[in-house]
């Protein structure tokens, strides 16, 4: 049996209607619906006895070992020169991908309580610098039917459409920078315990244009595991997205979450995630 913690994990209420968020001031016609309004307290199991048994195409996850003699996390060439190209060996290694395109990456720490729940992305649609936000404290998955193939076609315009004719996937690479992590770990769902109509549209709404993620409504049947003192060598693989539609994992609802055996005096939880695109 694996040892567990309970924790708060900011849910959506399932209204019929997509959830919203603005990335500007809205206006009195714009329907409000903010996402992470309905906390529940759920069982987070301690997944390490179950490390070697994970699979990305069913759980939506793996936990591997990665190289950690790279520490300049505070130069974004220096990330993007030598950082990149070992999240690409690692992607391609335990996904069996052919080409990987990492196209952002985001160093979190802990920053004020009322900027935790969800933090605004980048607008940009190219390769991005270091942003520095903070965890996001509300149950999601990065894309949607329809915002994954779109970010393909926004990242690699020219390939675009003859990659979208074959299996793409989607991968968050997530490990601490420097210490343990002590506070603010990762949690994911057991995707193999989530349904379909479980996941909520969400739009985020720009002036320009609406992109969208995936919140998720309350589910007693979702099975949260984590793995507390993660180390610098220690690399989550987050399964985001997946275009294949045969029974394997294409989402995997994840949040950061206030674990209650931190000790008072843990240092603050400092990592990267870097997003990528895979294809088959």
């Amino acid at each position: 049996m694996m040892s567990a913690v309970k924790a708060t994990m900011n849910y959506t209420v399932d209204n019929g209607r997509p959830a919203a968020y603005y990335f500007y001031e809205p206006g009195p016609d714009d329907a409000l619906n903010p996402a992470g309004t309905d906390p529940h307290e759920v069982a987070i199991h301690n997944a390490w006895s179950l490390r070697d048994q994970l699979s990305v195409d069913r759980q939506g996850f793996e936990l591997h070992e990665f190289d950690s003699t790279f520490q300049d996390f505070d130069h974004d060439h220096q990330i993007r020169e030598h950082f990149y190209p070992q999240v690409v060996d690692f992607v391609k290694r335990h996904s069996g991908a052919i080409r990987v395109e990492v196209f952002d990456h985001t160093i979190r720490r802990r920053q004020p309580p009322e900027q935790m729940v969800f933090s605004r992305p980048s607008t940009e649609f190219k390769q991005q610098t270091t942003v520095q936000r903070p965890a996001v404290l509300l149950v999601h998955s990065d894309y949607t039917v329809q915002s994954g193939p779109q970010r393909v076609r926004d990242i690699v315009p020219q390939d675009a459409e003859r990659l979208l004719k074959g299996r793409v996937a989607f991968f968050n690479v997530w490990k601490p920078l420097y210490q343990t992590v002590q506070e603010l770990p990762l949690a994911m769902i057991d995707a193999q315990t989530h349904q379909d109509d479980d996941l909520i549209r969400m739009e985020l709404k720009y002036r320009e244009r609406t992109g969208e993620i995936y919140v998720m409504r309350y589910a007693p049947h979702h099975q949260w595991m984590y793995f507390p003192q993660m180390e610098k060598h220690h690399a989550l693989l987050l399964k985001t997205y997946d275009s294949e539609q045969d029974g394997r994992c294409r989402f995997m609802g994840h949040s950061a979450f206030e674990d209650p055996q931190t000790p008072g005096d843990a240092p603050k939880r400092e990592s990267i995630e870097v997003r990528a695109m895979a294809f088959f």
